[in-house]
């Protein structure tokens, strides 16, 4: 790690460099790479090898699978047709997604998917947009008919249904109630994958092709896609689920004949991402410049805001803030933030080291993204350890701690 004038103390990146390698060299991380930057200084650590069992080591151009850490970046085509007013905020989705016209809402959370009532008023963008449409993940309801039809209809990724392509997708949720009525309560994922599609219909392009040619290409994000090709499968490591009661590394996905070494059915702005640290880095460092990349304008200014401020009301986020402080041994503290803008995270309060204001999100396969406006800061941390046990959520939150207390002025 060069060590500059960028507003980190030599100290600090010592420790931050200390703490990453105290979880390599303990066995509960093979490897990790991570990227800081402030004050147009970065540095970067790349720490372990790409296998449980060795091999090549890891290096600044890894590739790694963003799982949820894709939900920030993704959401920025959709804010493309806000901008370019192809899309407003409070229009109606159904002539885009006529599969959402008419729905109905179930009467309880754990009831039958025929006791039902009709929904108060359709499904906007907004609702798109801040994951309140009424329909996604939610762990205090697993087991419960509706969560059953979900997994069952493979409409969330990383499970043994695999998704299908989007209009085969869009029919099978068109099948579902909605567990809240439109607008009333934030819930995770489902939102996410279906702003995809939406911007597919819109643009008549398909997601990916939209990114590319609108974000990922005018940002020199070379190494974001929904898979690896050939040609760069050797930067893929493998993707680990320890097993949550023995510790035990299991091989949740191979890198050669994976899951993400070839185009996937659904091309998903939920989790479906692969990128790098300085592609990461690019992007988020041109939310923190207000849309800006150099001299050319990526987003509106006040896109940017919009995306990177609370968008909740307490009413709307109270469940995601009780899953996130009543069910820590779950969660392993994500999701205490405070806020959500669009397709992130947003401190609202002061839990810990993060100040207000702090935007970007984590993920399960052990992925870590945020930029703070106050410090003009940006940290990415990549691994590829699951959320199956707690290790890689402690790395995470001691990165961020040592990230801060690394701070000089």
């Amino acid at each position: 790690m060069r060590h500059g004038d960028g507003g980190f103390s030599e100290a600090g990146l010592r420790r931050v460099r200390g703490v990453l390698t105290r979880y390599v060299d303990s066995g509960k991380i093979p490897g990790l790479v991570a990227l800081v930057s402030r004050g147009g200084q970065t540095h970067v650590e790349t720490i372990g090898t790409m296998h449980r069992d060795g091999g090549a080591p890891m290096r600044r151009d890894t590739i790694f699978r963003m799982a949820s850490t894709s939900k920030p970046v993704a959401i920025a085509a959709a804010m493309v047709l806000l901008d370019e007013c192809r899309l407003r905020l409070d229009d109606v989705v159904e002539p885009w997604l006529p599969e959402l016209a008419g729905r109905q809402v179930l009467r309880r959370i754990d009831g039958p998917l025929d006791d039902t009532v009709p929904a108060r008023r359709p499904i906007t963008v907004r609702d798109l947009m801040t994951s309140t449409f009424g329909l996604g993940m939610d762990l205090t309801s697993i087991g419960t008919p509706i969560m059953n039809a979900i997994f069952e209809r493979g409409l969330t990724p990383n499970l043994p249904v695999p998704m299908p392509g989007p209009e085969e997708w869009m029919r099978r949720l068109g099948e579902l109630p909605l567990m809240h009525q439109p607008g009333e309560h934030w819930q995770y994922q489902i939102s996410n994958d279906l702003l995809g599609v939406l911007v597919a219909r819109v643009t008549g392009q398909s997601f990916e092709a939209f990114l590319r040619e609108r974000i990922f290409d005018p940002l020199g994000m070379t190494d974001t896609a929904f898979h690896v090709p050939d040609d760069k499968i050797d930067r893929l490591p493998n993707l680990y689920a320890p097993d949550p009661q023995t510790g035990e590394f299991h091989v949740w996905d191979e890198a050669k004949g994976g899951r993400w070494s070839e185009p996937p059915a659904f091309q998903g702005g939920g989790g479906g991402l692969v990128s790098t640290v300085d592609d990461y880095h690019a992007y988020f460092r041109m939310l923190l410049n207000g849309g800006m990349h150099g001299g050319e304008r990526i987003l509106s200014r006040a896109a940017v805001e919009l995306m990177t401020t609370n968008r909740l009301t307490p009413e709307q986020n109270a469940a995601r803030n009780a899953l996130a402080t009543n069910n820590v041994h779950v969660s392993f503290g994500q999701g205490q933030h405070g806020g959500w803008g669009f397709g992130m995270a947003v401190r609202t309060y002061r839990g810990d080291y993060a100040p207000v204001g702090q935007f970007g999100w984590d993920g399960g396969s052990g992925t870590t993204t945020y930029a703070d406006p106050a410090n003009r800061l940006t940290g990415i941390l990549l691994t590829q350890v699951g959320l199956s046990v707690p290790d890689p959520a402690r790395l995470i939150h001691d990165f961020w701690t040592t990230l801060y207390q690394a701070i000089d002025d």
